[in-house]
């Protein structure tokens, strides 16, 4: 039998909550289920999920194959700063705009000019003064 460690959804419409189950693969995503092994509450911040590591080991070690979510908890449980220190650098990227880009000054863009042909400078011309109104 082919055993997954994936996500059993619970909770209502518009707020999801899971638990963390040991199944066949075979069996649909909210059906019959091994073991519980933990829970994981997405809404939630900062920590939202509770893992009992050992079963989670014991199971991984029989062959259980973790889904990629749950792999991502097991990750997030077992070293806990380094998941602070990337939801802190995400956070702050987020926080902060976006940077401009710094407008391109155009170059103005000189006449293809025949060697032989030269044009005269033309006079600046002066500001017109000013009216009153």
């Amino acid at each position: 039998m082919a055993v997954a460690i994936r996500l059993r959804r619970e909770g209502a419409l518009n707020r999801p909550y899971f638990k963390v189950v040991v199944t066949d693969k075979r069996s649909p995503r909210d059906g019959k289920f091994i073991e519980i092994v933990g829970t994981y509450d997405p809404k939630k911040a900062g920590q939202n999920s509770t893992l009992k590591l050992d079963r989670i080991e014991h199971w991984i070690s029989k062959g259980a194959q973790p889904s990629d979510t749950v792999r991502s908890l097991i990750k997030k449980i077992k070293n806990p700063e380094a998941a602070a220190k990337k939801a802190a650098s995400a956070a702050a990227k987020k926080a902060a705009p976006a940077p401009k880009p710094a407008p391109v000054a155009a170059e103005p863009s000189e006449p293809a000019v025949a060697p032989a042909e030269t044009t005269a400078p033309m006079p600046e011309s002066e500001p017109a003064p000013p009216t009153e109104s």
